[in-house]
């Protein structure tokens, strides 16, 4: 079955969330983030919630109907 375009944007949108998120913890995990620790907290909140929320409607969206 092919992907469905919007489909394929929301799940780049997730990968590009899910590495942001990552990247996040591992900086806030070590100590001293590069854009200091509220910032930091700040795309982590927005982020990990994010990650999921657009992995699972590009699932939806790509479902047979």
């Amino acid at each position: 079955m092919p992907m469905k375009p919007l489909a394929g944007v929301f799940l780049a949108l997730a990968c590009v969330l899910g590495i942001s998120s990552t990247g996040c913890v591992f900086e806030l995990a070590y100590g001293d983030p590069d854009l200091g620790v509220k910032t930091t907290s700040w795309i982590l909140a927005l982020a990990a919630p994010g990650t999921v929320g657009t992995l699972l409607f590009a699932i939806r969206l790509n479902k047979p109907a």
